[in-house]
C-alpha cells in the first residue's frame, strides 16, 4: 500500500480523538539554528475537520489494527473497516515533511493494540524517540498511552512528549463493561496516578534548577457523551475527581458519533452537540469560577438544561442570593455573576478602586447588560425585587419559540 493510501486511512481512523490540544507545551524552537521545528510560532497552516475543530498537528493512527472490540468504535476488532499500519520510519517521516512544509506544528500519535498493550507503546515511542533524539525534533509532539501497558514504557512516553493523555471513554465501570469489555477504569486510574506522580518529580527538578529536563507537562483524557445512559452529573463528577486527585490539564468531551455497521448495543442517532458544549461550559465553571458540582447539578436535575448555559441555570436556582453589589463584592461572589467572565471581573475590581462602578462601565467591557442586569447592583443601577421573586425572570431567559415551517422536510 502506498504512503499516501495509508495517511488517508489512518488520519481518518484519528479524528474521533479530541484530545490533541497544545495548549501547556513548552514553546522551544530552533531559532539558534540547531535541531528541526517548533512548538509554536506563526506560519502554521490549520485543516479543519468535518466538526470544525481546528488542527495544526499532524493526527496519525500508527495503526487501526485492533485487538480490542470496543462497540462505539470504528477500528474496533470486529469492525469492517480498510485497515492499514505505519512502521515507525514512516510516521517519522510523514511527521518532519509535513513540518518542512509549514502544515504542522507537531504530532499527534495514537495506535490500535496489536500484539499486546507494549508492544504497541514501544512502537509509540519508538517514534518520538527517533524524532527528539536523532532529529532532535522541537515541535509538539502528543502521544496517547495505553493503561495495560508497563509503567516503564509510558514513563519513556513522557520524556519525549510534551503531552499525554490516556482515554477514559465512559465515565463508569458499569458502562465500560457492557460496551468495552477490555477495559478497566480502575486500571486507567492506577496509570494517571503514576503519570502525575512522574510528572510532579519532574515539575520538581526542573524547579531546582534542571532547566533542560525534557518531560511532558500534563496529562489530558476524553470522554464520549451519549453513547450510554450515563448522566451529565457522572461525567463532572468523575471530571471532578481526575481535575483534583490526578490534576490532569483537561477533560475533553466529544458527542458520540455514530459509525458505520454499529453494534445494537448503540443509541441510534447521535447526542445533540450543544450537549458536548454544556458540559465544556460546567467544565470551565469547576476549574476556573470556583463552582462545585453539586451546585452545578444537584441531586434533582442530574442533567444540564440545553436550553440555558449552566451559570445562569445555577442563578435562576439561586435568586434568593441576589442582587450582588458589584463596588463591595468579592472576586468569587462577582464570578458567580451571569454575563461576567475572570477577565472582566478581574477588570471591574481594578476600577472600583477609583470609582463608584456604574452601568456604562460594563457596556464598555462589552458585558451584556440583559443578562447581568437582574444580578448586579451598581450606582446607578438596583434590580426590581418583584422581578428576582418571580417567574418573570425564567421567562426572560427563555429561548423564544420559533415558527414551525408548514411545508419543512419531515424528520425520519
Amino acid at each position: 500500500m502506498e504512503l499516501h493510501e495509508k495517511l488517508a486511512i489512518l488520519a481518518d481512523a484519528a479524528k474521533y480523538d479530541a484530545s490533541c490540544a497544545s495548549s501547556g507545551a513548552d514553546r522551544r524552537d530552533s531559532h539558534d539554528g540547531k535541531g528541526v521545528g517548533s512548538a509554536g510560532g506563526s506560519g502554521i497552516c490549520h485543516s479543519y475537520a468535518p466538526d470544525g475543530r481546528c488542527i495544526s498537528l499532524l493526527k496519525i493512527l500508527l495503526t487501526n489494527r485492533c485487538l480490542y472490540d470496543c462497540h462505539y468504535c470504528i477500528n474496533r476488532r470486529s469492525s469492517n473497516v480498510r485497515r492499514a499500519s505505519f512502521t515507525a520510519g514512516e510516521a517519522v517521516k510523514l511527521t518532519l515533511d509535513f513540518y518542512k512544509r509549514n502544515y504542522i506544528e507537531g504530532l499527534f500519535l495514537s495506535s490500535g493494540i496489536i500484539r499486546s498493550a507494549d508492544y504497541t507503546m514501544e512502537q509509540v515511542v519508538g517514534v518520538a524517540r527517533t524524532l527528539r533524539e536523532e532529529h532532535d525534533f522541537r515541535g509538539y509532539i502528543h502521544l496517547k498511552t495505553i493503561p495495560e501497558a508497563s509503567a516503564e514504557l509510558i514513563e519513556q512516553a513522557a520524556r519525549y512528549a510534551d503531552r499525554i493523555s490516556i482515554n477514559l471513554e465512559l465515565p463508569v465501570q458499569t458502562s465500560l463493561d457492557r460496551l468495552a469489555p477490555e477495559k478497566n477504569l480502575a486500571r486507567t486510574k492506577q496509570a494517571m496516578g503514576r503519570i502525575r506522580v512522574k510528572l510532579d518529580d519532574a515539575a520538581e527538578q526542573r524547579r531546582t534548577g534542571d532547566r533542560k529536563l525534557r518531560h511532558a507537562t500534563g496529562q489530558s483524557t476524553q470522554v464520549i457523551v451519549g453513547a450510554d445512559a450515563s448522566t451529565d452529573a457522572d461525567f463532572l463528577v468523575r471530571s471532578d475527581e481526575l481535575y483534583r486527585s490526578y490534576r490532569l490539564k483537561r477533560v475533553y468531551y466529544s458527542a458520540f458519533s455514530p459509525i458505520p455497521e454499529p453494534s445494537s448495543l448503540l443509541p441510534a442517532v447521535a447526542p445533540p452537540l450543544l450537549r458536548e458544549h454544556r458540559l465544556y461550559q460546567a467544565d470551565w465553571l469547576m476549574r476556573h469560577y470556583g463552582f462545585s458540582t453539586s451546585e452545578i447539578l444537584p441531586a434533582e436535575f442530574p442533567n444540564l438544561d440545553l436550553t440555558m448555559d449552566p451559570k445562569l441555570a445555577w442563578a435562576l436556582r439561586n435568586r434568593q442570593d441576589f442582587p450582588f453589589d458589584l463596588q463591595k463584592a468579592s472576586r468569587g461572589t462577582m464570578l458567580r455573576v451571569p454575563g461576567l467572565g475572570v477577565k472582566n471581573v478581574d477588570r471591574l475590581i481594578v476600577i472600583r478602586r477609583h470609582k463608584q462602578l456604574r452601568l456604562e462601565d460594563l457596556a464598555r467591557l462589552r458585558v451584556s447588560l440583559d443578562k447581568v442586569r437582574p444580578f448586579v447592583i451598581t450606582a446607578d443601577h438596583h434590580p426590581a425585587r418583584y422581578l428576582l421573586d418571580s417567574d418573570r425572570l425564567l421567562a426572560r431567559f427563555a429561548p423564544r419559540p420559533q415558527q414551525l415551517e408548514l411545508f419543512g422536510h419531515a424528520q425520519g
